[in-house]
């Protein structure tokens, strides 16, 4: 496991893995700023060279965990305000409002969506595709 961050960061995801049993995986940290490699019981930090292949691998996996994990947090973000902006339709209950969310994937979307792809949602019926059209096109 590689985890964003320096000792701090490696003692709290240690901690973790060792409340889920799996503190026999191997784990490292990667902290930014010097791009210092840590590992667990070690109090020094491992450096490699600035353009060796092995610490470019560490930084793409470590920059590719950060992108996901905000693009999931931005999903998870943007689904909650899609449920609360929701509530004021009537006819959309959790189900339909999931239905909503999982067909467009963004709030953006839901609002922009022409009354033709709303119909298109499986299980969203004609008449709440308009409530939820003239609830963002009363203007």
């Amino acid at each position: 496991i590689v985890v964003d961050g320096g000792k701090g960061q490696l003692s709290v995801s240690r901690k973790r893995l060792m409340e889920m049993s799996l503190e026999n995986l191997p784990i490292i940290g990667l902290a930014k700023r010097m791009e210092e490699i840590y590992k667990v019981d070690e109090d020094r930090s491992l450096s490699l060279p600035p353009k060796s292949e092995a610490l470019k691998l560490l930084q793409r996996v470590r920059d590719e965990a950060h992108r996901f994990a905000l693009s999931y947090h931005r999903k998870l973000r943007d689904a909650d305000t899609i449920r609360s902006i929701l509530d004021e339709i009537p006819g959309l209950g959790e189900k339909r409002k999931q239905l909503l969310v999982d067909h467009f994937g963004s709030f953006q979307e839901v609002v922009e969506a022409t009354l033709e792809e709303l119909y298109a949602v499986k299980g969203v019926p004609r008449a709440v595709a308009e409530s939820i059209f003239r609830h963002f096109h009363r203007f």
